[in-house]
């Protein structure tokens, strides 16, 4: 199997392996510091996740079978709130003894989001197909464990949300608007098409003198194209 592996994955896995382990040694540090039973229940269910994770990625890159990466289920969801109601003071504190539940959130967060953002990049690095995949998984595994503790903060008011005046924020938004040139081109052509094809099934029934007349003009630029596509002359028009 490690012959199969570029010098450059190679090292992208070694930090990636390093990442999980010490995000893991960190939550084995602050888990006594936890006094919220959710807190700790998340924690331990992450913690798990990481260790499992850990171990398929080993057993991946050191053995010939090929294990499929699991995706993270968080364990509860809610929906987010938005706005400022008297934030609390933060300050770094002086001693361990001084952490409470909003400082080992806060700790978790940052490790998983840095986690994410190494874990993605590593996978950018990866020619292994499989590798790469469980790569980008523990990646976005990441990405919901962060999810899940930036929810749990949210909820407890310890990761408030500022927010704009309405109007600032329809104003910044309600500059893009969709880019529709390529779109409607590809849609025109369509529409050409539906209309050259109904006229050769006699499906069209001009209404007016000038309708039929356009209808014509279309045929004979069809015929037109089909005879040079044919190699069999060139400026044959049927007449008028």
């Amino acid at each position: 199997m490690t012959a199969n592996l570029g010098a450059h994955e190679v090292l992208e896995i070694h930090e990636v392996l390093n990442c999980t382990i010490d995000a893991a040694n960190t939550y084995q540090l602050l888990r006594g510091q936890v006094r919220d039973p959710q807190l700790q229940h998340m924690m331990d269910h992450q913690l798990q996740f990481m260790m499992n994770e850990y171990n398929s990625m080993v057993q991946m890159t050191q053995q010939q079978g090929m294990s499929q990466a699991a995706p993270y289920r968080a364990m509860k969801t809610s929906q987010p709130v938005y706005g400022l109601d008297n934030p609390q003071q933060m300050s770094p504190v002086t001693s361990a003894s001084q952490m409470d539940d909003r400082d080992v959130a806060s700790c978790m967060l940052g490790l998983l989001k840095s986690a994410a953002g190494l874990k993605m990049k590593g996978s950018l690095e990866c020619a292994n197909p499989q590798i790469r995949r469980a790569v980008q998984q523990a990646a976005i595994n990441c990405s919901e464990q962060a999810y899940e503790v930036w929810q749990y903060m949210n909820q407890q008011g310890y990761y408030q949300v500022p927010t704009m005046k309405e109007v600032t924020t329809d104003t910044m938004l309600g500059m893009y608007a969709t880019a529709g040139g390529m779109q409607q081109s590809m849609g025109g052509g369509m529409n050409q098409q539906n209309m050259m094809h109904a006229m050769h099934q006699g499906n069209m029934h001009p209404t007016s003198q000038s309708g039929s007349m356009q209808d014509m003009n279309n045929m004979n630029n069809m015929n037109n194209m089909n005879t040079m596509q044919q190699g069999r002359g060139y400026n044959h028009t049927l007449p008028q």
